[in-house]
Parts: C-alpha cells; sequence; structure tokens
C-alpha cells in the first residue's frame, strides 16, 4: 500500500514538476510608472495593461468593477503557469461578488524576464507590493496557488499594510512542508518534465517564447534552494488566513495544520482525492469556501 502511494506521488510529481516544484525592498519605488498607463484592451468589464514597476513590464488584468464593501482579490498563480492555467476554472465565479486582479510575476506569461534577476519567493512579493501601489490599491485580499501561496505569504510579511486577508492554496513555508520525494526530483528536473499545457501556454503568450528553457531552469533553481520562512515571521501574520490543501498534494497535510496551528487567525480547508493539479478546478467546493471566508467580519483586533 505505501509502495503504491509512493508510486502514485511521483506519478503526480511527473506531470505537475513546473506547476508544483516552480511553486513561485522596503516600499516599493514605483518613479516613471505613469509611463506605460495605457490599456493593452477593455472587454466587458476586463481591463488589460502592463504596469511598469521594479525594472519590469508587468501584465495585469483587472476584471469587474470595484466594490464599495470589499476590497479587491489578487490572484497570485502558481509555477510554471499564466493566469489562465492557475485560476482559468475559479475566476469567472470569483469575479461575480468583487473585482478581481491577475497578473503574471516576472518572466511568466507575458511578463518578459530580466536577465541576471533570478526568481525569489521575496522579490515576488515586492514586485506585487509594487503593482498595487501602481494601481493605488491600498489594501486588498491575496489568493496564492503553490509558488503563489509563497509569495503571499511573503506579501503579508513584508508588507502587511497591502493585505487584509490571505487564501493559501498548496504553499509551502518550509522544506518539510513536502515530501522527501517531491525535493528529490528537482535534482533531475528536466524541460521534459513540464506538463504540456503549461508548456503551451507560455509559448502562446510569451514575449520571448525562445527563452522557455532559460524560464524553466530559473523556475527549478528557485525550488532547489527554497529557504524555510522562520516560524516566528509566519506567526506575526496578523491577516486573517484560509489554508488550503489536497489529500494527495505535494504539499503535505501535515504542513498544512502546522500553518493552521502557527498563524494568529487561520482556517484550515483538506480537499479530499485533491492531487496538486486538481486543486485549482475544485471549483464546487473552493468558491463557496473562499467567499465565506472573504465576507466573515475580520477578526477583534483586541
Amino acid at each position: 500500500m505505501r509502495a503504491d502511494r509512493r508510486k502514485t506521488g511521483i506519478t503526480v510529481i511527473k506531470l505537475c514538476t513546473v506547476a508544483a516544484i516552480l511553486l513561485a525592498l522596503p516600499a516599493p519605488s514605483i518613479a516613471g510608472a505613469g509611463l506605460d498607463r495605457s490599456k493593452e484592451g477593455t472587454e466587458m468589464g476586463l481591463q488589460k495593461g502592463y504596469a511598469l514597476v521594479n525594472g519590469l513590464r508587468m501584465y495585469y488584468e483587472i476584471h469587474g468593477a470595484s466594490h464599495a464593501a470589499r476590497p479587491p482579490l489578487v490572484l497570485l498563480h502558481g509555477g510554471g503557469d499564466t493566469i489562465e492555467t492557475s485560476f482559468g476554472h475559479l475566476l469567472p465565479e470569483l469575479e461575480r461578488d468583487r473585482q478581481v486582479i491577475a497578473f503574471e510575476q516576472q518572466g511568466y506569461g507575458h511578463t518578459a524576464d530580466i536577465v541576471g534577476r533570478p526568481f525569489s519567493f521575496e522579490q515576488s512579493a515586492d514586485d506585487t507590493a509594487a503593482l498595487l501601489e501602481y494601481l493605488q490599491i491600498p489594501q486588498g485580499d491575496l489568493f496564492g496557488f503553490s509558488n503563489g501561496g509563497t509569495i503571499a505569504l511573503q506579501v503579508a510579511i513584508r508588507h502587511p499594510r497591502l493585505v487584509r486577508k490571505l487564501v493559501g492554496a498548496s504553499g509551502f513555508s518550509s522544506r518539510d512542508g513536502g515530501y522527501p520525494w517531491f525535493w528529490d526530483s528537482m535534482a533531475h528536473a528536466r524541460l521534459e518534465d513540464m506538463p504540456k499545457e503549461l508548456r503551451e501556454a507560455y509559448l502562446q503568450v510569451a514575449p520571448h517564447p525562445q527563452d522557455l528553457q532559460t524560464f524553466f531552469d530559473k523556475s527549478v533553481q528557485r525550488m532547489r534552494f527554497f529557504k524555510d520562512i522562520p516560524r516566528e515571521e509566519i506567526h506575526g501574520i496578523t491577516a486573517p488566513t484560509l489554508v488550503l490543501v489536497g489529500d494527495a498534494d505535494v504539499m503535505r497535510p501535515e504542513h498544512a495544520v502546522e500553518m493552521f496551528r502557527l498563524l494568529p487567525h487561520a482556517q484550515l480547508a483538506v480537499l479530499p482525492g485533491t492531487n496538486h493539479m486538481e486543486m485549482m478546478t475544485r471549483t464546487a467546493w473552493l468558491i463557496p469556501m473562499v467567499n465565506e471566508f472573504l465576507i466573515a467580519p475580520m477578526p477583534n483586533s483586541k
């Protein structure tokens, strides 16, 4: 039975090497950001554009109108993903009740890479904060999947004033959050292991599709040198947090429970019969859970 479970786990990581293993400044400066405020397009409540922040020409989308009673929900995609491959199933439902902002990190999707700048969770958090300031959003709710979940934690640590609530799905905070076979696979990750749907999504929208190998290598490198977030920093996150994990995920359920215990204001949900690649397809479960969490009153600060 244990051998079968290990075999199943290895199969999952083989299929989602990039989606999972590419999990992935003090107040950011946005001087000169106004140089590129023109929108790429607007259609049926959807705005598309590029923000000049921290040396990036970062692609973003704004879905729906602003809501006076509800801050915007900011989506942080997973490793190897685009907005669509991470949140394509959830986005149409999420935008029914609130404005949703989605964007693509350095080197991902429509956003060009910066030569010589490695991918890091801390830099991605700072880029996220810079985008929110560029869009003049004083505070939002963050929903991060996989790498995006880890980035969301870093935003809450490094830029707490920008974060009201957090939803973190399958995002590690320490190396023991993943199974040993998960980390072993990092040493042998190859481009051909990248799921076809993610490879095709990158090639379809990347400004420099010839950079696929570099993109893959930098993403894997970020995970190979994954550093634990200190427990005291996790405990210091005051934003209410919903921790999500699949029972067959690459993230150990025990790690999700540990994070749930460590965060001061946390809720926990373990999705049954769900592996990493299936996590963001569980619309019927995730939408009511996430919506209820986001609309619930903030905890008493006393």
